[in-house]
Formats: structure tokens, C-alpha cells, sequence
């Protein structure tokens, strides 16, 4: 259905270009995308509960911070290990699939020095969508979690996401010190006419209170003439006294570069090119219950696997019209969802027996 020439970057064939176009002529700027049914050839064969585990392929780097007496040389190693989860993506322009409410993933990681690590999210929304997530690995004595609450917009020739929610990193050994995350943006420009490109966008930044650091981000798109692709400039700074310590600039898909503002020294930061992704180890689909991601979507990732857009068309439509059936029985006898492994916890959500 497409054509893909660059890692963010696609070219849609005509039909599919069509498509787009017809779903378009029903939007208007600004528009809510949440209930707009996307075509199959745009998405990404795996749940955005799956795409969140993206941020714990280099737990390498965060286990060195940890090791760190000096708060700021731990906060600096978490600034590296947030930026290090952005290059793996999906060629082309894809989006992962919407879950369901109730829907889970989970996976468990076997490190090198014999520790392990364990992630689990549950889809606790529907509508509006929030994704609850943990990550723990009790060997290192580091916890992940957070929610994301992506937003879709119509703009026009672009369709933005925009990333609500927060994570928390907590170093559980270190007092539980924590470092507070708010992600960037998403943009897929060329939806209409041009080449479809993704792009991150717009403000992210990392505090520790505790510490009394934080780390301004800009993830900036590029411009028709000038820039550069998947840029990045940030800033760590002491919160109290607004002195920047260091800077940092480059490409979140390529080289990052960490400047100490006192001495002018530069070195990479982190190197996108031949990162080794610690790989998941999910149990096989025919061992996983219904609801578990890869099961719940696995006709539909077949028929994208396959280029075959019609078994994934009448699989994305089996699983929603199921959801709807069910949406239906439970407003009929007047029940609530309940959570499974998560509870609300003010605004947050929190693994069942961690609260507090």
C-alpha cells in the first residue's frame, strides 16, 4: 500500500492517498481523532501498550546512573536514558494500535548480569484512551511508572498527538528519588499531499525535586528549508538558581552531544547507531489470555505482516465491534469497568500493593 524511502518518511500509493483524503473531507482544524476510525495501512503491527517498552531497551544506562553518589552526575545518567528510547520506531509513518479498555501487556527482560526486569500496562480508558504502565526490576532496585493519555488532532495537512499524562522514574534505594518525565509531542505531516513524515515536536522536560535539577527539552521539527531531522536541544539546569550546568544538542535518532557549561568540554552523549536494544521475552500468543495485546490484535498484525489490508480490515473491525458489544451489556445492567492490576491514585495510576 506504500512506498518508504527514509526511516520517517512514506510515500502513499494513489488508493491510499485517496483514502486519507475522503477520511479528511469529514474533519475540521482541530478536530478530536479519537473516534475516527483509521485505515490499517497506517498503523504500526503492535498495541501502544507494547510501544511504551521502547523506553526500557537501554536499562544499561540507567543502572549507572543509580550507581552515582553525585545527584547531579544520577541525574544527568536519567536524562540520557530518557532520550535513549526515541530512535526505535517503525519505518515510514505508522501508529500503533489503539488498545482496548481492559487490554494488557506484559513482558519480562533477562539482563546480562543475571537480573531481571518485569513490565506490565493495562489499558484503564478507553475513552478518552490512558494507557497505565510499571517497570520494575528489584535487582537494581529501579521503578518505571506512569500513564500516557494520547490526544489525536486534525490540523489540516498534519495530525498531531499529543502526549498527556507523566512518568516517574524512582530510584527505590535512593531514598525513592524521582525523576518527573512529560513527553513531546508527535506530528505526521503530509497526511494530504507531499511526503508523509513523522516527527517529534514541541517541549518534554525532566525534574528531580529532590535534587534540584531539571532538564528543559525542544524537540524541534524541521523547517521547509533549513534544519535538520529529529533535532533535539536541551538544557539541565539548577532549579533555584536557573544556572545552566550543561547543554545538550544533536539528533535523538542519530548523535547526542552534552556540553558542561563550566569548562566548554563536549562528548557524545548517547549514540543512536548500533545501540544494542535489550530484547522482551513475551510468552508465546497460544499460552497468553484473550485480552493480552499480542493475542487480541494478532489476525490484525497478520494482515499487516502480509500487506493484506483486507484480513486486517475485518480484524481490527471483529475486535472493536466486540468492544462495542460489551460497552453496551455493561451500560444495560448499569456496571463500571474495575481495574485489574491498577488503581487510581489522585491523578495517577498505581500497580495494585504499591500505593502510598
Amino acid at each position: 500500500m506504500s512506498c518508504e524511502n527514509q526511516d520517517n518518511t512514506e510515500v502513499l500509493e494513489e488508493g491510499s492517498k485517496n483514502i486519507l483524503l475522503a477520511i479528511a473531507a469529514q474533519l475540521t482544524k482541530g478536530m478530536d481523532l479519537q473516534r475516527v476510525a483509521l485505515p490499517t495501512f497506517v498503523l504500526e503491527p503492535r498495541s501502544m501498550l507494547e510501544r511504551i517498552t521502547d523506553f526500557m531497551s537501554h536499562p544499561d544506562l540507567l543502572f549507572l546512573a543509580k550507581q552515582k553518589d553525585d545527584p547531579l552526575e544520577r541525574f544527568i545518567g536519567v536524562v540520557q536514558y530518557y532520550l535513549s528510547g526515541w530512535h526505535i520506531k517503525p519505518k515510514g509513518v505508522k501508529k500503533p494500535y489503539n488498545p482496548v479498555l481492559g487490554e494488557v501487556f506484559r513482558c519480562r527482560y533477562k539482563y546480562d548480569d543475571d537480573s531481571e526486569a518485569f513490565y506490565l500496562a493495562e489499558q484503564v480508558s478507553h475513552h478518552p484512551p490512558r494507557s497505565a504502565y510499571v517497570y520494575a526490576c528489584p535487582d537494581h532496585h529501579v521503578l518505571i511508572e506512569g500513564d500516557i493519555q494520547p490526544k489525536s488532532r486534525f490540523y489540516g495537512n498534519s495530525v498531531g498527538t499529543i502526549m498527556e499524562g507523566a512518568s516517574h522514574i524512582i530510584l527505590t534505594d535512593r531514598y525513592n528519588e524521582r525523576y518527573d518525565i512529560e513527553m513531546p509531542n508527535v506530528y505526521a505531516r503530509g497526511v494530504l499531499f507531499g511526503t508523509m513524515t513523522m516527527e517529534l515536536g514541541d517541549k518534554s522536560r525532566v525534574a528531580c525535586k529532590t535534587s534540584d535539577l531539571s532538564c528543559e527539552l525542544d524537540f524541534k521539527t524541521k523547517g521547509f528549508f533549513s534544519g535538520q531531522w529529529n533535532s533535539v536541544s536541551g538544557k539541565i539546569r539548577k532549579e533555584t538558581t536557573r544556572e545552566v550546568l550543561y547543554e545538550i544538542s544533536g539528533q535523538w535518532s542519530g548523535e547526542l552531544w552534552l556540553k558542561d557549561c563550566k569548562t566548554g568540554e563536549k562528548k557524545v552523549f548517547f549514540d543512536a547507531n548500533g545501540a544494542t536494544v535489550v530484547p522482551k521475552i513475551v510468552k508465546p500468543e497460544d499460552e497468553q489470555e484473550y485480552y493480552e495485546s499480542r493475542k487480541l490484535w494478532s489476525k490484525l498484525s497478520e494482515g499487516i505482516k502480509l500487506r493484506d489490508m483486507d484480513i486486517a480490515t475485518d480484524a481490527k473491525t471483529s475486535v472493536e465491534d466486540a468492544q462495542r458489544q460489551l460497552v453496551k451489556e455493561r451500560e444495560a445492567k448499569g456496571t463500571k469497568w474495575q481495574y485489574r492490576y491498577f488503581n487510581e491514585s489522585y491523578d495517577d495510576f498505581k500497580l495494585k500493593g504499591l500505593e502510598g
